[in-house]
């Protein structure tokens, strides 16, 4: 097995439970919060895309699928396009609004974009230094397990309040 296969695997793994988290919801249960302060699953799976989206395409020299695809326009949200979700607050939360189509449609062209790039790599690739703002310095391979981490946070944060709107209804 190589890194590109581990790599892929993981990221399969997120696009999994992405999907699991929103297949067959509506707007509302999208939309539905344990409190006000919380996040929503649509929020989340929007946010871990964000996420995804912004890193890949940082380290791979592309533009992001949601200025370059036109996902930002079809979103039509009211905030700025190169926001991610990384340090919204409760208001911010209650502006992500989208249907499952949308949210899984936008996850999938990510995923894809993600899938291109991780498929070429090689292990010597993986200890490039592609942000030198942290100390140590982050590599390649620490970027892209981050993210996978945090998707995979995020996407387990959505399945966990899905349950808790199949224990309310």
């Amino acid at each position: 097995m190589t890194v590109a296969d581990v790599l892929t695997d993981a990221y399969e793994r997120v696009r999994e439970v992405v999907h699991e988290a929103v297949d067959g919801l509506d707007a509302e249960a999208l939309g539905f919060r344990v409190d006000p302060g919380a996040n929503s699953i649509a929020w989340l799976v929007w946010h871990l895309t964000r996420v995804q989206d912004d890193h890949v395409a940082e380290v791979a020299g592309v533009e992001q699928v949601w200025t370059a695809r036109g996902w930002y326009d079809r979103f039509a949200l009211p905030i700025d396009k190169r926001a991610t979700g990384y340090g919204d607050g409760a208001d911010d939360v209650a502006l992500i609004k989208a249907p499952a189509e949308l949210l899984t449609g936008y996850y999938d062209a990510v995923h894809e974009q993600t899938l291109r790039y991780v498929r070429g790599l090689t292990d010597s690739d993986l200890a490039r230094i592609v942000d030198t703002r942290w100390d140590p310095p982050v590599t390649l391979g620490v970027r892209l397990v981050s993210v996978i981490s945090d998707d995979l946070q995020h996407a387990g944060q959505a399945m966990y309040l899905r349950g808790v709107l199949g224990r309310t209804s």
